[in-house]
């Protein structure tokens, strides 16, 4: 069964009669008070109000939600290829032949240089009700909490890469139990795949990347100080899951705003797909 809602992330709290009273500290619910997940499936539009410290500003190298034409015509940060990979010639930027958007293409050799999205793989472990979480001990968001998660290697699959992560990042041997939510990240161009996973021992410690892991309670999870909004989006949904009773599988795509910097983790547009 698949269901469609479009949210908005919101730091002061949802404005919406429809939706039930946000986890505490996180501003953020996914559950209709009038819908069950049983229900045949239906597009659900929740109307929710979030103000921004300041206005957006322009990007003509990035997609904008305003404008289709410049997601249509570009493709990721082609324009900051300058030579060529293979033979160090210049790059030029323009449609090439039979495409649809801009690329770089050798000037010399002619090769085209295709950019595709990152996968971020990682695991959202729960041991004694509690959800581990690692704090930053490099940039970006130095300082601030995240899932055990990084950049999936060649030649390891999703499920082992997210394992190596856990390992490097908390120290912690973990079993995966089931994938838990896949969020793309369209405008910088990552994919992140979180699994559920249970540690194999109660040991853990950080590792060079990060300076504390913790064990958190579910209301004690320190939404404030969140690395990424795909964490923010993660815990939330699993939070929720917890509630009814239920964990399931999310696929979804978060959709940041232009204008806004790394920090704000919490101005996106979510367009989420539940799948039971």
């Amino acid at each position: 069964m698949l269901k469609a809602i479009q949210i908005l992330g919101c730091s002061s709290g949802f404005i919406s009669q429809r939706l039930k009273k946000p986890h505490s500290g996180n501003g953020f619910s996914l559950i209709s008070s009038k819908t069950s997940y049983n229900s045949t499936p239906k597009s659900l539009s929740f109307r929710v109000i979030r103000m921004l410290s300041s206005p957006s500003q322009s990007n003509s190298d990035a997609p904008s939600s305003s404008s289709s034409s410049v997601a249509v015509h570009l493709a990721g940060n082609v324009r900051k290829i300058k030579f060529c990979q293979w033979c160090g010639g210049p790059a030029k930027h323009e449609i090439p032949d039979g495409e649809e958007k801009i690329r770089a293409i050798c000037t010399l050799c002619g090769k085209i240089a295709y950019q595709n999205p990152k996968m971020v793989v990682g695991c959202l472990i729960e041991h004694d009700r509690k959800i581990l979480l690692c704090k930053r001990n490099i940039e970006p968001s130095f300082g601030l909490w995240t899932l055990p998660a990084g950049y999936l290697e060649i030649g390891e699959s999703a499920a082992e890469g997210a394992i190596r992560e856990t390992w490097e990042e908390a120290g912690a041997e973990v079993e995966v139990i089931s994938p838990f939510a896949q969020l793309d990240i369209p405008l910088i161009g990552q994919t992140y795949v979180i699994f559920l996973a249970k540690l194999k021992k109660p040991q853990f410690s950080p590792g060079p990347e990060s300076s504390e892991c913790c064990l958190f309670e579910l209301d004690d999870i320190p939404f404030d100080s969140l690395a990424f909004s795909s964490i923010f989006v993660t815990l939330n949904l699993y939070i929720e899951d917890v509630k009814s009773g239920k964990v399931k599988f999310h696929y979804g795509t978060i959709n940041k705003r232009l204008g806004t910097g790394p920090s704000d983790i919490r101005a996106f547009t979510l367009d989420y797909h539940l799948q039971v």
